[in-house]
């Protein structure tokens, strides 16, 4: 199935995710928020504990098995409908140009708009609240944003599609969606969303870890400081609340030589991260063209080594 991942990348590439198209995700996500409205509202923090396991299960085992049947059913009627099938659903999982165009949309606003349009714009793919931002901290969250989810949004959903075709890729959307819906740790989701921010940490422990090096390779590809890259990608990984997206962004912080992270409003709270990187010099806009930049390259990459490995397993080890 090598060749109808490569067509799904292909497709993501050049169409990405036009808000009018039926999409699964935001589906899944429309399910985990009807749940929590109506089974997660109890008063007791032990309840809403376990109803906050039995959300995670429902949504990946139920977002794995619809999948599951799609695709079967597609086969059985016809292999031309169950491939067709199988590429729209691997494309659903992939976020490579509607991750760019977002970061794109922020750095229109942030040259030829108001201060005002950068934070409503950013608002759109940050948790933190952006009433206050600054210029600079646009910028940082933007870039966060793309260099985190060039792994959750790119590297591991290829990965599982090349291991488990859509059926597990859909399975990692689900639990990557459940995060960023109720994995928080303030008072409000601490409690359902605690299994959902634990198993994301989980299924994302290889991806990040692959990311940091295909995004330390795209360093030397567009000849920024590889140098730097590896020094603090190597000091600052771990500088995260998560165990994981320190990997990505330790990596695209010394390639710019500018510093992420640091204390942010979530919800309302403030929560406490820790730097990473070194200040060389001040984020600027153009900063999230170049992230933009590395998100592509490293997606091309990471699309060549896995095709690679999938036609030697398959042909000459199994």
């Amino acid at each position: 199935m090598t060749g109808l991942v490569i067509i799904a990348f292909l497709l993501d590439l050049l169409v990405g995710d036009p808000y009018s198209w039926p999409h699964p995700i935001k589906i899944i996500g429309n399910f985990i928020d009807w749940f929590r409205k109506s089974f997660t509202q109890t008063k007791n923090e032990k309840e809403r504990y376990r109803w906050g396991i039995v959300l995670w299960f429902v949504t990946v085992l139920g977002s794995g098995a619809v999948t599951y049947l799609i695709l079967r059913l597609g086969f059985l009627v016809h292999p031309f409908l169950g491939n067709l099938c199988y590429i729209y659903l691997a494309y659903t999982t992939l976020a490579i140009k509607s991750l760019s165009s977002e970061g794109q949309k922020v750095y229109q606003k942030l040259v030829n708009e108001s201060l005002k349009s950068a934070r409503q714009q950013v608002a759109m793919i940050v948790g933190r609240d952006t009433n206050e931002l600054t210029k600079e901290e646009i910028t940082k969250a933007t870039i966060e944003t793309i260099a985190e989810n060039t792994s959750d949004g790119v590297i591991a959903p290829l990965l599982c599609l090349f291991i488990g075709g859509p059926t597990l890729a859909m399975m990692y959307k689900a639990v990557n969606t459940l995060d960023s819906m109720v994995g928080y740790v303030t008072p409000k989701y601490r409690a359902i969303g605690w299994f959902s921010a634990k198993m994301d940490d989980l299924w994302n422990f290889l991806p990040a870890r692959m990311t940091w090096l295909y995004l330390l390779v795209a360093t030397k590809f567009l000849q920024l400081n590889t140098s730097n890259a590896l020094r603090v990608g190597k000091r600052d990984c771990r500088n995260h609340k998560s165990p994981n997206s320190g990997y990505p962004e330790a990596v695209v912080a010394g390639a710019l030589g500018i510093q992420l992270g640091g204390t942010h409003l979530y919800h309302g709270v403030e929560i406490y991260k820790p730097t990473i990187g070194v200040p060389l010099r001040s984020p600027q806009p153009k900063d999230i063209l170049t992230t933009n930049a590395l998100l592509y390259t490293t997606a091309v990459l990471s699309l060549i080594v896995f095709s690679v490995l999938s036609i030697v397993i398959n042909n000459y080890l199994l």
